[in-house]
């Protein structure tokens, strides 16, 4: 019967499993189809990566084909966003690790290099929906990461609450199709196989251990319909980590039996995939396959040294050879004997075949390892044993692993430095390179090409000489797993670089990992970031500087634009300077000390919030930005009840009811719109109302002076109705500036005008009449009221009438 795939314990995200018979290019094969899905996410417009919606992916291993299915929607307010205008998406994808992107082409920091990804942009097809999809054949297993954001926005700055946002969602959704039960081979054994004349190709996987250097894929015996022949109708492909493609390393084997494939530099600690494809024949094909190692960590090797659960070093967890026992009998067909050119195979078996490895005698050198030390989150080092200074000797590479734990490492900075001491080379012409590598280490031989890459791996060349003895290499985002750095001493010569004789040069290395790549420098800020589980760091630039490390100054400000903007923001807060004399003149104390406040607290605020190098901060931010708020509504609250001219017992009541209302709204939500326009409005709905008795009352118009209103009300009025439209519309992240100073100044005058003048006495009120007759007035002397005499003693020592 079927099973279901039982879903692993944890954080890990639904899976549907199906199971699927049919036939396939690789034969009668069992085919599992995964389903993964994320919940959709706002994007946003592109800034820095720290703007970037990150989604994370695990490919099982054994996959053919992988599909993410890319969808993205609009919504406005909680409905579809039909009237929403389209905007592109472009979404990235990498394996291993987040992808570097770069969509504003800024330039990146010295000595850093960028890995490459794919990307693919998502243009809408429907009104409020567009759907695309991303097809990788043979995929990588393991971690993929998709990073995914809008185009970069004109930086206008909107009102919270203001109109309904446009928001663009997208949700990435992953489909695998994976083989199951793939045949597995052993170095170093030979079994007898065949393609059925209804199939087309077969497929094996082979694990690979360290040290070494070289893979060879053998095709002997290759006959059909039992005959043997001079040609075999098949090609050899080969691919680490997956299944191999159509790009993949082949060899054609119709023009030569046997039949063999080489990889030199394999990659370590990974599965090898085998494919044998045939022509179209009207036949069976029948082979023999195996797989010969080259072992560089020993010159002598024995059969029972290299047996696959010991010196190979193989996983435990993948069976045996082809899923049987080596003392099962395979049912295939018989294939001929061996030839005098296979003589040096082993019988073990009808079908088995066993050949031991060979040596390699130019040998892999030995790898140090490097000690982990973990300060904080993405502060790691790496210390060499007996380091940090390293001594190569002439005669042989020094090769260090670095290994970076999976998903932990991925998401900070990879940071490599060489210093080349120079006291030891002893007036040599000496250069030492270095080839950092993922997954395999790289050594330079003597004459050979100074490149640090092999078929299938690209690595980092360094290399420090007399010249030039410090070198550094960033690495963002690196590749989780062991990081090989191989280090040779080389003399430059007429004809090369060739071998140092007894120069034995010393190389001081330090190895990292950082957050980010200099901390963001002087203009950025690093930020730690989360995408569910995944922990991540990105740079957020400001004062107009980009990068990934905010070191692309193509767009920053001067220092004397950034000089000029705080003495904008913080000098316009002057003009509050007009309306505290005024207050202060009627009268007006409580008002007045407002309006102190809030000039305070608005340019140190101010100060404190410039985004480049011209910045002062008397206090916390958070403190200095919640009393700026805080004194700009109270400023318009008092002002507004000011007008209504209510009782003074009133009107203290609501300015104290004001300032804790506000207080609370502000720290639910400090950039809300109905936070300052729900105290306006009451409050002019409370001024209105007085206003309207005091009409009724008088049976004539409040404020009754026609100057009242021409030179004082509607030039108010207009200069606040101007500040909040300039404030709520104009207002960009580039023209914030000025606007803003001006929205001070437009706000402090309106409060002049506004401001009602002193309040004259009611000619028609008197004070209560005091009321006359015969009374007394007991008069306590001041001594005793002091407690300067003795209770004791009282005496009443005068009698007042009242």
């Amino acid at each position: 019967m079927w099973q279901l795939e039982r879903l692993g314990s944890g954080c890990s995200p639904p899976r549907l499993l199906l199971l699927v018979y049919y036939l396939c290019a690789l034969g009668d094969c069992l085919f599992v189809t995964e389903y993964f899905t994320r919940t959709p996410r706002k994007l946003n417009a592109f800034n820095s990566f720290a703007s970037v919606e990150l989604f994370h992916f695990n490919v099982p291993d054994d996959t053919m084909m992988a599909v993410w299915n890319l969808i993205t929607f609009k919504e406005q307010g909680g409905t579809f966003g039909d009237s929403c205008p389209n905007r592109n998406v472009t979404v990235y994808f990498r394996s291993g690790a987040p992808p570097v992107i770069n969509p504003l082409h800024t330039s990146f920091p010295r000595d850093t290099v960028v890995p490459g990804s794919f990307a693919v942009t998502l243009t809408w097809t429907l009104p409020n929906r567009t759907t695309g999809a991303f097809n990788v054949t043979s995929p990588l297993p393991g971690d993929w990461f998709l990073a995914a954001h809008l185009p970069k926005d004109e930086g206008k700055i909107s009102v919270k609450g203001l109109s309904e946002e446009c928001q663009y969602l997208f949700q990435p959704q992953l489909i695998v199709q994976r083989l199951v039960g793939i045949s597995v081979l052993y170095p170093g054994y030979f079994i007898d196989q065949m393609i059925p004349v209804h199939n087309r190709s077969a497929l094996y996987k082979v694990f690979i251990p360290n040290y070494i250097s070289k893979v060879k894929v053998q095709l002997v015996n290759c006959s059909t319909k039992n005959r043997s022949s001079d040609s075999c109708p098949v090609v050899l492909k080969i691919r680490a980590r997956a299944p191999p493609v159509h790009n993949s390393s082949a060899l054609d084997c119709r023009e030569w039996n046997p039949c063999e494939l080489d990889t030199l530099v394999p990659a370590w600690e990974q599965w090898y995939y085998i494919l044998v494809e045939r022509y179209l024949t009207n036949s069976n094909v029948y082979f023999r396959i195996g797989v010969q190692v080259t072992d560089c960590s020993k010159t002598n090797l024995s059969k029972d040294q290299s047996q696959p659960s010991s010196s190979m070093n193989m996983p435990q967890s993948f069976g045996t050879a082809m899923g049987f026992s080596l003392s099962e009998t395979l049912s295939v067909a018989s294939l001929p004997s061996l030839t005098q050119n296979d003589s040096h195979l082993h019988n073990s078996e009808d079908s088995i075949i066993y050949l031991p490895p060979t040596a390699d005698y130019n040998k892999c050198w030995p790898i140090r390892p490097t000690l982990r030390n973990e300060l904080d989150t993405f502060s790691v080092h790496f210390y060499v044993f007996f380091g940090p200074n390293i001594s190569i000797p002439p005669d042989r590479a020094a090769v260090f692993a670095i290994n970076l734990m999976p998903v932990l490492d991925s998401g900070g900075v990879l940071n490599m430095e060489l210093k080349l001491n120079m006291s030891t080379l002893k007036g040599a012409n000496v250069t030492v390179f270095g080839c950092l590598n993922h997954g395999m280490p790289l050594f330079l031989r003597d004459n050979s090409s100074l490149k640090c890459e092999s078929e299938t791996e690209a690595g980092f060349l360094l290399s420090v000489n007399t010249s030039a003895n410090i070198t550094k290499l960033r690495i963002p985002y690196p590749q989780t797993g062991t990081w090989y750095l191989s280090l040779r001493s080389l003399c430059g010569t007429e004809h090369g670089f060739e071998a140092c004789p007894n120069v034995t040069a010393e190389v001081y290395m330090r190895a990292y990992l950082t957050p980010c790549i200099n901390d963001c420098g002087t203009y950025g800020q690093c930020k730690l970031l989360r995408t569910n589980n995944y922990l991540y760091a990105a740079c957020e630039c400001k004062a107009g500087w980009e990068g990934w490390g905010c070191t692309d100054n193509s767009e920053a400000y001067s220092y004397s634009f950034q000089l000029l903007s705080t003495l904008l923001l913080c000098l316009s807060n002057l003009m509050f300077v007009p309306p505290v004399a005024i207050a202060i003149r009627s009268h007006y104390l409580l008002e007045a000390s407002v309006y102190i406040f809030t000039m305070f607290f608005s340019t140190f605020y101010h100060a404190c919030d410039q985004p480049g190098i011209v910045v002062f901060c008397i206090m916390e931010y958070d403190v200095l930005q919640f009393c700026d708020f805080l004194g700009s509504l109270m400023s318009v609250w008092v002002t507004v009840i000011a007008m209504a001219r209510l009782k003074s017992i009133i009107k203290q009541v609501l300015y104290l009811l004001g300032a804790m209302s506000l207080s609370m709204a502000l720290q639910l939500d400090r950039h809300g719109l109905w936070n300052l326009l729900g105290p306006s409005l009451f409050a002019l709905g409370i001024m209105a109302v007085a206003w309207t008795v005091r009409t009724i009352r008088r049976r004539r118009c409040y404020p009754p002076t026609w100057k009242r209103w021409v030179f004082f009300l509607f030039p108010g009025t207009m200069i606040a109705t101007s500040a909040v439209a300039l404030y709520a519309f104009v207002e960009t992240e580039e023209n914030y500036f000025y606007i803003h100073s001006i929205w001070h100044m437009l706000i402090a005058g309106s409060v002049g005008f506004l401001l009602p003048p002193r309040a004259k006495p009611d000619a028609k009120v008197t004070p209560l009449k005091r009321r006359r007759g015969c009374g007394y007035q007991l008069c306590v002397n001041e001594h005793e009221e002091l407690g300067l005499v003795d209770p004791a003693i009282i005496s009443i020592n005068s009698i007042c009438t009242s």
